[in-house]
């Protein structure tokens, strides 16, 4: 049905579906334009809990997202250049990198971010991943709940792998950074590095072989921006270093101009 439908055509029918599939929104106005429709699909599935979603509606938003994807542009290794070996600098929407993984700043929950329209970096990859991606991540809490007694949340600094789905990434690491409520300590520099180490191992225990960083841990996390920058670049290039040949590309990701400074000071 959805290779015959034009974008518009699975816009109209994405928006009822999950209207229809919202027990508290099943009423709600749809609006005219399609601004307000993109607006409200993107809402209605921000809020939706992790379950089953039927063949026929994933089929339709799998093409929706993507064609959604490739309107915004696709970025390939090859478009961005190396400022040291094996490092990128990429400013820009992490959602369009075409790489073996992309790394998400995630909570403990570890489910996606429920605030509809969010611009958190959570949120952006949730949806344009698709809801299979909040379903993966609940599946493997579940498991995690079942060894660990039902109150597991998981740990910071600790990695979890899905799937990209919709994503021109292969692959999603959800890592929890550290939360900085009062002064920086050492422990919270030693969790932001174990972050990075850890995705790293996990991306050579699955033969991921480029990865792409966000700014762990910077923004509602309040890790100071400069701070966070020194310890990624520093702890990837030791880690490169002690894994020669393992990764090939490590992107850091930053979407502020500010951030993007910081990150080009550490290669001057």
């Amino acid at each position: 049905m959805n290779r015959t439908m034009k974008q518009n055509e699975r816009l109209d029918y994405l928006v009822e579906a999950f209207r229809k599939d919202s027990a508290q929104y099943q009423e709600i106005e749809i609006p005219a334009d399609e601004a307000g429709k993109k607006v409200l699909l993107r809402s209605l599935m921000n809020i939706r809990m992790p379950r089953a979603l039927s063949g026929d509606v994933r089929d339709v938003q799998d093409a929706y997202l993507k064609e959604r994807i490739a309107e915004n542009g696709v970025v390939t290794l090859s478009d961005i250049p190396t400022v040291r070996a094996g490092l990128s600098i990429w400013k820009g929407d992490i959602t369009r990198l075409s790489v073996d993984a992309i790394v998400n700043a995630a909570n403990s929950q570890m489910l996606g971010c429920f605030v509809p329209m969010h611009t958190c970096i959570d949120n952006c990859i949730h949806t344009f991943a698709g809801v299979q991606l909040r379903a993966e991540c609940a599946r493997q809490m579940d498991l995690l709940r079942a060894k660990n007694g039902p109150d597991y949340e998981q740990p910071t600094s600790v990695p979890m792998l899905t799937p990209g789905y919709n994503l021109p990434a292969k692959h999603v690491v959800h890592v929890v950074g550290p939360i900085v409520a009062g002064r920086l300590s050492e422990t919270h520099e030693r969790q932001l590095a174990d972050c990075y180490t850890n995705v790293l191992d996990l991306c050579a225990e699955h033969g991921l072989r480029s990865v792409a960083f966000c700014c762990i841990s910077t923004g509602v996390f309040r890790f100071p921006n400069e701070r966070a920058a020194e310890i990624a670049v520093q702890t990837v290039s030791d880690w490169l270093k002690a894994h020669p040949g393992t990764v090939d590309r490590v992107i850091f990701n930053v979407f502020k101009d500010e951030d993007q400074k910081y990150y080009e000071a550490q290669f001057v």
